[in-house]
């Protein structure tokens, strides 16, 4: 029974209309999809890993760190005076989670981009044969052309020595 098999662009059957299929090569690399694993948590982990790189990200970080640093340097509070202890503490926190994750999803990345890599010579590699084999096809079709050319010729020689006698045994006759 054929089973369907998530792609990034939607699902592809696994059964023989799958040799076919535009994506086949990477079908052996599906598991490298997922950096995190397919769970739930997983998901958001990846969202969240990817959300760092993005400048939304980074404005709304400096947004916030602007605003702690403002509130508590003029004073209208004081849970966090001047050395910003904790705001020093909140960026140590991020950095020990946020860098084991981009870490994470740069080498799962390379895993992908390796398998992907693996996947297009497969795919380059079997252009080539499929170039050769119809190549080589191409060559058995013009040698049988020139085959049937040749018989064509020498068929149409006969004729001509045919109709040549005919007409010679005609004017035979008439004389």
């Amino acid at each position: 029974m054929p089973t369907d098999i998530q792609t990034s662009q939607g699902p592809m059957r696994k059964n023989t209309t799958a040799k076919n299929h535009v994506y086949r090569f990477h079908v052996p690399n599906l598991h490298l999809q997922s950096v995190f694993g397919d769970d739930w948590f997983a998901l958001k982990a990846e969202a969240f890993a990817r959300f760092f790189g993005t400048p939304s990200f980074l404005i709304a970080q400096t947004a916030i760190v602007a605003v702690w640093i403002l509130v508590n340097a003029v004073g209208l509070t004081t849970f966090d005076i001047y050395p910003f202890i904790l705001l020093n503490l909140a960026f140590s926190l991020q950095a020990a989670y946020a860098a084991p994750l981009i870490l994470l999803a740069q080498t799962r990345q390379a895993d992908r981009d390796k398998a992907n890599a693996d996947s297009d010579v497969l795919h380059r590699e079997e252009l080539a044969q499929t170039n050769i084999d119809q190549a080589t096809r191409m060559m058995e079709l013009l040698q049988q052309n020139t085959e049937l050319t040749r018989l064509t010729q020498e068929m149409s020689g006969q004729i001509k020595a045919l109709t040549d006698e005919i007409h010679r045994q005609l004017c035979a006759t008439e004389s």
